[in-house]
C-alpha cells in the first residue's frame, strides 16, 4: 500500500513516535510524506521514505494529485486543531480522501486503527481500486 504521511507543526513529533511504535508494519508499504515530517520520521525510525515538498511549498498539493490519480491507498494527517493557519491544507487532503474513498486519519487513535486494520488485511481492499503494478515514485 502507498501510505502517505503528513503532520501539523506541533504533531510532527507525535507522527515521529507513531511510525517507530508502527515501523514493523509501515516497513512493509511504500511511504511518502511532506519534507519536514518524512525527513524527521526516517531520521528517527530508520524507514524510506518518499519526500515531497514542504506543505508551506506545495507538498499538500502533491500529495493530493496522488490521491485525486488514486495513487495513494491511506492518509495519515496528524492536525493541530488549534491552530487554525493549517485548515486549508487539511480541508483540502479531507475532501479528496472523501472524494476518491481514501482510508483517512487525523489523530493517532484513528491511525492506530488503520494501522491495526492494515496489518490484518481488512485494507486489502484497496489492491483492488489500486492495483500495484509498479513501484511508487516521486
Amino acid at each position: 500500500m502507498n501510505i502517505a504521511l503528513m503532520a501539523h507543526d506541533n504533531k510532527k513529533e507525535l507522527m515521529v513516535q507513531f511510525c517507530t511504535a508502527y515501523a514493523g508494519i509501515l516497513s512493509r508499504h511504500t511511504l511518502c510524506a511532506t519534507s519536514v515530517t518524512g525527513k524527521m520520521v526516517s531520521e528517527a525510525s530508520g524507514l524510506p521514505i518518499h519526500l515531497f515538498m514542504a506543505r508551506i511549498h506545495g507538498g499538500a498539493e502533491q500529495i493530493g494529485a496522488r490521491i485525486s490519480y488514486n495513487e495513494i491507498d491511506m492518509v495519515l494527517f496528524f492536525c493541530d486543531p488549534a491552530n487554525p493557519q493549517y485548515n486549508d491544507s487539511l480541508t483540502y487532503i479531507t475532501k479528496l480522501c472523501d472524494q476518491n474513498n481514501i482510508p483517512f486519519a487525523t489523530n493517532l487513535a484513528t491511525a492506530e486503527m488503520l494501522i491495526m486494520g492494515l496489518a490484518r488485511g481488512d485494507l486489502d481492499w484497496r489492491d483492488i481500486v489500486n492495483p500495484k503494478t509498479k513501484p511508487f515514485t516521486t
